[in-house]
């Protein structure tokens, strides 16, 4: 006799929301596999891409539903993300129009694009074991 399958604790929280959050990271994620699998950056990927561009547009969307459950915490997460790797590539893209600030480019691009890597699978790894982020 087969044993039973065990049933995950959502704490509350309904099922679609946390498919809706797995979606989000995953197009997160197919951003930072552009970004190392194409000519661009990861954090280049991550905030002009397509799929991190819905991904967001759906955090925003959806960041309602998600008020004052756990998964609000993965929200928050996936939109500061965005954010600071948008505002990290302002200053990487002032830095790289100067001759001195070149090299100090190239490391703010390389640590950003690993930052970012680690955010949506440390992100998404939380969700696996039903927690928060952060």
């Amino acid at each position: 006799m087969p044993e039973p399958v065990p049933v995950v604790d959502l704490q509350g929280v309904r099922p679609s929301l946390v498919q809706l959050t797995h979606f989000i990271y995953g197009l997160h994620a197919i951003a930072v596999l552009v970004g190392v699998t194409s000519a661009a950056t990861i954090a280049g990927g991550f905030v002009f891409g397509l799929p991190s561009l819905c991904a967001v547009f759906l955090n925003y969307l959806k960041r309602g539903d998600v008020t004052g459950t756990w998964l609000e915490t993965h929200f928050r997460w996936q939109i500061r993300t965005f954010w600071f790797t948008l505002l990290w590539l302002v200053v990487y893209g002032l830095l790289v129009i100067t001759i001195i600030g070149i090299p100090v480019a190239w490391v703010v691009i390389v640590i950003l694009g690993c930052w970012v890597a680690y955010r949506v699978f440390r992100g998404w790894a939380a969700l696996f074991g039903v927690r928060p982020v952060g």
